[in-house]
């Protein structure tokens, strides 16, 4: 029962890291660049025609059900369930690794949250979001601060975990992989959340 119990908790981590990674991270890289649209030189245009873009993708609702709120629902709820009720890695990992591993489980909680309400305030607000409707939120001082810490929390939750799943599926073995690893996730952070935070303040502006 014990060794059951050991195997699926084993392959829902595997899923947990695997579905954080090609579905939700794939939906936060798609996300980020199109915000991004909005710091070109004809940011409103560009960021519209994006947004437009993706509107008329075939099947948009559909994929969007399938491949990207189911595994960001199973990955939000299981991370959840795992940030609240299994230990810490303080014999196996370096005082460094258990920081980052402690932060993982923050900016998860924070970047759950932030997904609903950003989602609740633009994507179900019953029309397509443009340029207007972002500058109109941002205009908000607490709501622009909100998306500060919640692009900052998805973006290190996102790279850090690259990883997590870089180990959990055996892709990263050594000690010194890892470590390698580890330096180039933290550099894809610095880069995600500085084009997030960019493409906030450029939303800042009147179209």
């Amino acid at each position: 029962m014990a060794q059951a119990q050991q195997s699926s908790d084993f392959l829902l981590r595997r899923l947990h890291t695997l579905a954080g990674v090609i579905p939700v991270g794939l939906f936060l890289l798609e996300h980020l660049f199109t915000n991004a649209m909005a710091t070109t030189p004809n940011g409103a245009v560009s960021y519209n025609n994006a947004v437009d873009t993706i509107q008329h993708i075939p099947l948009l609702h559909f994929i969007e059900f399938f491949f990207i709120f189911l595994p960001l629902i199973y990955h939000g709820v299981y991370g959840l369930y795992v940030a609240f009720t299994s230990g810490y890695n303080a014999g196996q990992y370096s005082w460094t690794r258990n920081v980052l591993f402690v932060i993982q489980r923050i900016t998860g909680i924070i970047t759950f949250v932030f997904i609903i309400y950003h989602l609740w305030t633009t994507r179900f607000s019953g029309k397509a979001p443009t340029f207007e409707m972002v500058h109109q939120l941002v205009s908000n001082p607490a709501y622009f601060w909100f998306m500060i810490v919640g692009v900052v929390a998805a973006t290190f939750h996102f790279s850090n975990g690259l990883w997590s799943f870089c180990v959990h599926w055996g892709i990263t073995v050594g000690a010194r992989a890892q470590r390698v690893t580890a330096y180039v996730t933290m550099i894809v952070f610095i880069a995600l959340a500085g084009i997030g935070v960019d493409a906030l303040i450029a939303f800042t502006h009147a179209a």
